[in-house]
């Protein structure tokens, strides 16, 4: 059993008293002071040869380190990350390694920890991911079967003020429903500008965003509020794969030409970017040709929905004999006596558990899945 550090030096110097006055054998001193007899004469030894000294602790460091770093090769990557503050340590090895091939350069862990010991590294906070999405996307081969929405970047207007795009556009035709100019892509905003488009052209089956909010979130499902109010109007949430914006990429390709033609330079303020972008809307779906369309206009394909916004908003039900449970105000719904966190965007509202196996419960918001309860575990497996 190894010493406590705090009385360790104590009870070496204890040891060598004892065995100074000739009490204790070598074995007994082990037994005593619950260490080996290698131990032992380890401490006698280094008392012989150093005295009371001896008996501290010596630092476990190398003096040398062979594969160390030499101060020369450090800073040609410090002048090099100099000249190139926007690259990271990756590119600059690989830089030096092309300039001066006949150079032994360390690896590229070597070179950011270089880096980061001079501050030349900026640490990354760590990101939840929002769950991926596993079902596959609804087939888009008429219009309002799926709608794309997003954020285009947000860029400075003349003034200094900020401007968020928000767009909508129909997949199967590329008709532009909505381009809004906002202060903020906070959750509010994008709502009444989504409940426009609905009055406006009625509701799609699907609509596909990407991972951000407010589409989506870290929760249960990605759900976040507005999703959450998309399912209770009937409407399939779809996430892309974070990182690959092509799966959105007719959306992404509208935002290429919108930029060009409305941002590239903006306008001076909110009210005349509006404008600008009123009328790239009209000229995109009306006048501008499209390839992918056999050079027609998106308007000359779409036509609003057939299924209109509702006067009321509905409420998630499920038949009879679905056991369903409240999400109380903390996200968290009771079962089997026990309390277990769901999502804070499912607040006020009641999801449906359908029993599959023994213990296994698939838990369900309307027709939206979000995973399963083991209830010998009482943990949800998400999909």
């Amino acid at each position: 059993m190894p010493w406590k550090e705090l009385v360790a030096l104590d009870l070496r110097n204890e040891m060598i008293e004892d065995y100074l006055f000739h009490d204790y054998t070598i074995t007994e001193l082990g037994l005593k002071y619950k260490i080996s007899r290698k131990t032992v004469y380890k401490w006698i030894e280094r008392h012989e040869e150093l005295g009371h000294e001896g008996l501290k602790e010596f630092p476990r460091t190398p003096h040398n380190c062979p594969n160390e770093t030499t101060k020369e090769i450090v800073q040609e990557i410090l002048n090099m990350k100099t000249l190139k503050m926007h690259w990271g340590p990756k590119k600059i090895l690989a830089r030096l390694r092309d300039v001066r091939p006949n150079t032994k350069w360390p690896a590229d862990s070597t070179g950011h920890d270089i880096l980061k010991r001079y501050g030349l590294v900026k640490t990354r906070k760590y990101r939840q991911r929002t769950p991926a999405y596993t079902k596959p996307f609804l087939h888009c081969d008429a219009p309002n079967m799926v709608w794309s929405a997003d954020y285009k970047g947000q860029f400075a207007m003349g003034n200094g003020n900020r401007c968020y795009p928000l767009t909508i556009s129909d997949n199967y035709s590329r008709y532009l429903l909505l381009c809004q100019g906002l202060a903020h892509p906070k959750y509010e905003q994008t709502k009444a500008g989504f409940e426009w488009a609905f009055r406006t052209y009625g509701l799609p089956q699907a609509i596909r965003t990407d991972n951000g909010a407010p589409f989506a979130s870290n929760g249960l499902g990605g759900l976040s509020r507005l999703s959450v109010w998309f399912i209770k109007l009937g409407i399939s949430p779809e996430r892309i794969m974070t990182g690959h914006p092509e799966q959105n990429g007719r959306h992404e390709r509208m935002h290429r030409t919108l930029k060009k033609c409305t941002a590239s330079p903006p306008e001076r303020n909110i009210r005349e970017q509006q404008k600008a972008f009123d009328e790239f809307r009209d000229e995109y779906n009306y006048e501008r040709p499209h390839e992918a369309l056999g050079q027609k206009t998106p308007a000359s394909f779409y036509h609003s929905s057939f299924k209109q916004f509702p006067g009321r908003i509905p409420t998630v039900e499920y038949d009879s004999g679905v056991t369903s449970r409240s999400v109380h105000n903390r996200g968290e719904i009771r079962w089997k006596a026990q309390r277990i966190f769901l999502s804070e965007a499912l607040i006020g509202e009641r999801v449906g558990l359908f029993q599959t196996n023994d213990g296994v419960w698939e838990l369900k918001y309307g027709f939206y899945p979000l995973g399963l309860i083991d209830e010998r575990l009482m943990k949800i497996k998400r999909y």
